[in-house]
């Protein structure tokens, strides 16, 4: 009877399960989905830190809406002024000892972390988004999701966003051992229509023109790696010569929406060797193969970086 009894439990706690954790899943990947909205639609100002193992940071980021135009606007705390601003589809760049300059662009994504502005619906697929719980950050109460990849592949981020606002309020990244390698930490914030006048001035700002960024050459590389994460799609592929170095590099860019990463097949030569190199959230895998030069650089663990190398098939390249 005993044995019974638990075998029911044991069905019931499976069903139960099934039922309930999808709905979690669903129910905070909604929860980021309101954060994403609230970071492109709010008037709101963060004055923030990012933590990593090179140092601190001290940052605030200012953003509007007006005439259903984005404006925003991130400045350098600390140190020599370094400062972004936004205005509609232009990023432009400030720094002492260069030329403003401006790109084209959607967010201004210098100093802030992905998951801010990234699109939860079609990370999905991918990705879980499961629910820990509740915390105090910046004096608000906050719910605190974990962002995980299925696969378990890549690093991870944990979000902690404003109940009232859904604002981010914090962003920890963390590598598969649980450790954590970068923090973004709002200690204070505001929303309201005051932050909006204060950006009504970028209006009529006389703003470096916007960069011709020129369309790159379509090519159709010979190569290409067997296995890249799942949820992981093409971004572009390019082949360019360095005359410096007196080759030919061809690259894929690959990204998910969170993370990217680059493949780069250069001629190898009497210096090539095979290295793994790791500064923080970035990983440095190069393999030499076939006369060919292959390095994976991005935002991934050491031995996915490595598992992405070793499957690369140079087809008639080589």
């Amino acid at each position: 009877m005993k044995q019974l009894w638990c075998a029911v439990s044991l069905l019931a706690g499976s069903l139960l399960w099934s039922s309930t954790a999808p709905a979690q899943t669903s129910a905070s990947g909604a929860l980021l989905q309101q954060m994403e909205q609230a970071s492109q639609n709010l008037n709101y100002e963060f004055a923030y830190i990012n933590v990593s193992r090179i140092g601190i940071e001290s940052l605030r980021y200012r953003h509007a809406v007006i005439d259903n135009r984005v404006y925003a606007q991130l400045l350098q705390m600390d140190g020599p002024r370094r400062e972004v601003i936004q205005r509609g589809g232009d990023i432009s760049y400030f720094e002492p000892g260069l030329d403003p300059f401006s790109l084209p662009g959607q967010n201004i994504i210098d100093a802030l972390p992905s998951p801010i502005f990234a699109d939860f619906t079609q990370l999905a697929s991918a990705w879980d988004f499961i629910p820990v719980g509740r915390s105090r950050i910046a004096d608000q109460l906050c719910e605190v999701i974990r962002i995980v990849s299925r696969d378990g592949t890549r690093y991870s981020y944990v979000v902690w966003l404003d109940v009232d606002t859904k604002l981010p309020l914090r962003i920890d990244l963390l590598d598969r051992d649980g450790e954590t390698l970068e923090q973004f930490r709002v200690i204070s914030f505001a929303v309201d229509e005051g932050v909006r006048n204060l950006m009504q001035g970028l209006q009529k700002a006389n703003l470096p023109p916007s960069l011709s960024v020129p369309e790159g050459e379509k090519v159709k590389l010979s190569w290409q790696p067997a296995w890249v994460p799942a949820g992981m799609k093409l971004v572009s592929q390019s082949r360019r010569d360095i005359p410096a170095m007196n080759k030919t590099v061809e690259s894929r860019l690959y990204s998910d929406g969170l993370f990217s990463f680059a493949i780069n097949i250069t001629p190898a030569d009497k210096s090539s060797v095979t290295q793994t190199l790791r500064t923080g959230r970035r990983t440095v895998q190069t393999e030499v193969r076939n006369n060919s030069e292959i390095t994976v650089v991005g935002e991934l663990p050491p031995a996915t970086a490595k598992r992405i190398a070793d499957s690369i098939d140079l087809g008639s390249q080589r």
